[in-house]
């Protein structure tokens, strides 16, 4: 039904001189804030009106990476004259992810760009689960429209959160999926002459009181399975509710699990209000593949870092034991 497009036809299809809105996941990350404001930046430059919208704020640690280019991606708060003729999603990669705003958009997306090897197709895409970001996708497409003429430079600040982008999906590139094709993009982008010190830094060496704090109360919670292999640390809305936790203070929650020794898979569960609806990150660091354990609960993503979200009635332990048993069978 949906066409995976190449990246010339994907370059060819981004809209010139109107107005386009620019969608990304719930929750949104670096790379998903990155890479669609890289996007903004490109199509603003080609002549159109482009803003994001996602589902929730911008988190407060990352607001410096748009700091000035728009004060909010709430749908409310968008310019009220402000009618989009095209749609793109980008590291967005199924109606779910899109979260509380995919049926005001049903059937309008023109396009949608993604790096997940999982997901569920909603529009022609430029589809490339090998890359490490939606950041190193948004990457290649501004480089194309300059070989094609569509564009006569990168703006400035593109490279910049391009760059923001692909290092927060590469865990400032750590993990498996920075190829050798990643680190030539990042050279690439480096070019641009920002401070990348100074911005990898603020990515993953500054943490508000709160994160660590959550951090912490994290570890006090921390469970081992399969002969420590397996840690999972569970966040119920009690325990948050306590502590004032908000979904933005539980980033790195599964980090906890993912630093310590012996740890091959690592998974947070966190329970972000009182209904029984549970969230799920999962990280391997070994052959398991978490986006399938992840798929049998009706989530997905990379084989490596995916999630899901569960709906139990049984409270935060059964659904540590649900995830545990699953987890451990592939182990």
């Amino acid at each position: 039904m949906y066409q995976n497009l190449t990246l010339t036809d994907t370059a060819t299809r981004l809209p010139a001189g109107l107005p386009t809105l620019i969608l990304f996941h719930r929750h949104p990350d670096g790379d998903a804030i990155g890479a669609g404001f890289g996007l903004k930046l490109i199509l603003e430059a080609m002549g159109c009106t482009a803003l994001c919208v996602c589902e929730d704020e911008i988190p407060e640690r990352l607001r410096f990476l748009t700091e000035g280019m728009q004060d909010s991606v709430l749908k409310e708060n968008l310019p009220a004259d402000f009618v989009p003729t095209q749609i793109i999603s980008v590291d967005t990669a199924s109606p779910a992810q899109a979260g509380v705003l995919y049926p005001d958009y049903e059937g309008k997306f023109d396009l949608m760009i993604d790096h997940h090897a999982k997901g569920e197709m909603y529009a022609d895409g430029y589809i490339d689960g090998s890359a490490s970001s939606a950041g190193e996708l948004i990457y290649r497409l501004s480089r194309e429209l300059m070989r094609m003429g569509r564009l006569t430079a990168i703006p400035e600040g593109v490279d910049r959160l391009l760059y923001a982008a692909v290092s927060s999906d590469t865990g400032c590139f750590r993990y498996s999926n920075a190829s050798p094709e990643t680190h030539r993009a990042a050279a690439a982008l480096l070019e641009a002459g920002f401070d990348s010190a100074d911005l990898n830094h603020r990515l993953f060496g500054v943490k508000s009181y709160k994160l660590l704090q959550a951090e912490k109360v994290g570890f006090d919670r921390l469970k081992l399975y399969a002969d420590g292999r397996l840690g999972i640390v569970d966040m119920p809305y009690a325990v948050m509710e306590q502590y004032g936790f908000t979904d933005e203070h539980l980033g790195t929650l599964v980090d906890v699990a993912r630093g310590l020794q012996g740890v091959q898979v690592a998974v947070a569960i966190r329970q972000p209000k009182a209904e029984g609806v549970y969230r799920v990150s999962m990280r391997s660091s070994c052959e398991v593949d978490v986006a399938a354990v992840c798929a049998e609960f009706g989530g997905g993503g990379h084989i490596k870092a995916a999630g899901c979200t569960v709906s139990c009635e049984g409270g935060i332990e059964a659904v540590v034991e649900m995830i545990a048993e699953a987890v451990t069978a592939v182990l």
